[in-house]
């Protein structure tokens, strides 16, 4: 969002340097294990789809005086702390937030070239804490908007105009050699530096999401051609996110776009075409920015609606990769009832995740699109988070993830002659989660077996009128009241005393009884 910081002034005091804090290193939370992939149109980890509901929190980096002893005065680790149970608490399980700032105070990177270890251990700590509160982080590299300095401060690093007017410059490399190499070696800096904490490289720490490029990147102003294609753009993009792939092979990439475009009816052509720019092979997933309420936009909630899913269907159909709608609120309108519309819709159109702005703590001021812990639309919240964890399939350990390097089809791989379980050697776990007119359910499918199951359908029959609406970690299909599950690519294979889960979303009338019999490859399951 083009977004000022806080109005905060902070008078700069004069500290004694106080006794040097031994920090003990301390391990990862096992629910931040492994890394996020993309498989297709959607995320994956260990073995399962990845669905998330995440929120926007720019200032955490600010926690703190901005002065003195690194641990006790420069940062506040109990705000920190704090913020993350609250978030916690809410359902909120991936964060967004800025990891840029060209000013003096709380600066990574308040001159050229100079970055701030004072300022780079507050956000090892941010990682943390993240980490400890099961949180997953998506680090923001850079800003187009002037807060915290932003590009203009790069631009003025190289004696070049600042402003919006001048921003362009900052894509072209003729225009702007030097801040090409100032954006990689702050890059390569980040990648590369050693949580002070847990002892764990950036690039290697599972609590990292994905990296973000920039907040809101455009290529502005530079005639139809560039406005309408986005080519300079595009290559900025394609340069910067291959750059951080060939130091990073564990993490996804995205660029952080608004969305904007006239073929959307929202914004108009600013040099950052929304498919054009999200189809570099070096971007993972991509995003957008609605604020339905703003005067120049001005939609209704179903305009709302469907600007959401042209994105999605461009995203899903076009781009071919995960949707995240990166930042999104309302303002001077039911917010609760704005969220219940547009979480569902997410729902419906199975969309990978979301991040809503903002959340600041009790200490933090506000403004119309704050939301703070206690706020009643945080209710709508919390069931959406609570829908996309159980669509999850949960977090598993690193071990069995698959790899971040590659695309996972999502569609389903059958072996040419699939394996039965050895004598019915099979257990099947139904958990459904019900709300009176619909469920979803997580099936557990175990290989009791001495032998891996290579390849698997499971069949069983509704007692009612179930009707399956969508599924995930496997292709269902139902024919009346007869339901067959087949195997997507990454979980064709069953370890012997191994298991896999997948899970869907129905709705039903009268009764919803546990189905009564599972069979495996034809042989019937015992259940549990």
């Amino acid at each position: 969002m083009h977004k000022s910081r806080f109005a905060f002034v902070v008078a700069a005091c004069a500290a004694l340097i106080a006794a040097l804090v031994v920090v003990p290193l301390v391990r990862a939370s096992a629910a931040t294990a492994g890394f996020v992939s993309r498989c297709g149109i959607h995320f994956c980890l260990g073995g399962h789809t990845y669905y998330f509901a995440g929120a926007n929190v720019y200032d955490t980096f600010t926690y703190g005086g901005s002065y003195g002893d690194t641990e006790t005065q420069w940062m506040d680790k109990a705000r920190i702390d704090n913020h993350m149970a609250e978030m916690a608490a809410d359902g909120v399980t991936v964060l967004r937030t800025w990891m840029f700032d060209h000013e003096q105070w709380h600066g990574f990177e308040p001159s050229k070239g100079v970055y701030s270890e004072q300022q780079f251990a507050e956000f090892d700590y941010i990682l943390y804490s993240a980490a400890q509160h099961n949180i997953r982080v998506i680090p923001v590299f850079e800003n187009y908007w002037e807060a915290y300095g932003g590009i203009d401060t790069r631009l003025s690093w190289e004696g070049l105009g600042t402003g919006q007017a001048n921003r362009w410059r900052f894509f072209n490399e003729s225009a702007c050699p030097g801040c090409f190499t100032q954006y990689k070696n702050y890059v390569s800096y980040a990648l590369n530096r050693t949580n002070h904490y847990t002892g764990v490289k950036y690039k290697d720490d599972p609590a990292v999401f994905a990296w973000e490029l920039m907040n809101e990147p455009r290529y502005e102003g530079q005639g139809t051609s560039e406005s309408v294609n986005g080519t300079t753009l595009r290559k900025w993009v394609d340069t910067m996110a291959s750059y951080i792939k060939g130091i990073d092979g564990n993490h996804m990439v995205d660029a952080g776009l608004e969305g904007h475009g006239t073929k959307y009816g929202f914004g108009g052509d600013e040099g950052n075409p929304f498919v054009a720019i999200q189809q570099s092979p070096y971007i993972d997933f991509t995003s957008a920015h609605p604020y339905p309420n703003e005067s120049w936009a001005n939609l209704t909630l179903a305009q709302t609606i469907t600007l959401i899913n042209a994105w999605v269907a461009d995203s899903h159909n076009v781009v071919g990769k995960p949707f995240f709608l990166g930042e999104f609120n309302t303002m001077g309108v039911d917010r609760s009832t704005w969220w219940t519309s547009i979480y569902n819709d997410l729902q419906t159109q199975d969309v990978a995740g979301s991040a809503f702005w903002w959340f600041p703590d009790a200490q933090a001021g506000g403004d119309n699109y704050s939301v703070k812990h206690g706020a009643p639309e945080l209710s709508v919240f919390k069931a959406h988070s609570a829908y996309m964890v159980s669509k999850s399939g949960g977090n598993p350990p690193t071990s069995s993830s698959p790899s971040p390097s590659r695309s996972i089809s999502a569609s389903p791989s059958r072996s040419s002659s699939p394996s039965a379980p050895a004598g019915g050697a099979c257990k099947v776990g139904y958990t459904p989660n019900d709300w009176g007119s619909g469920f979803t359910a997580t099936v557990t499918v175990t290989n009791t077996g001495t032998a891996p199951i290579t390849g698997w359908t499971l069949k069983w029959t509704f007692a009612g009128n179930q009707t399956v609406s969508n599924a995930w970690n496997a292709t269902v299909t139902q024919s009346g009241t007869a339901l067959t599950a087949t195997n997507a690519s990454y979980n064709a294979t069953i370890p012997a005393g191994g298991n896999t889960q997948f899970g869907f979303q129905a709705s039903y009338t009268g009764t919803n009884a546990v189905p009564a019999q599972f069979t495996l490859n034809g042989a019937a399951c015992a259940k549990g």
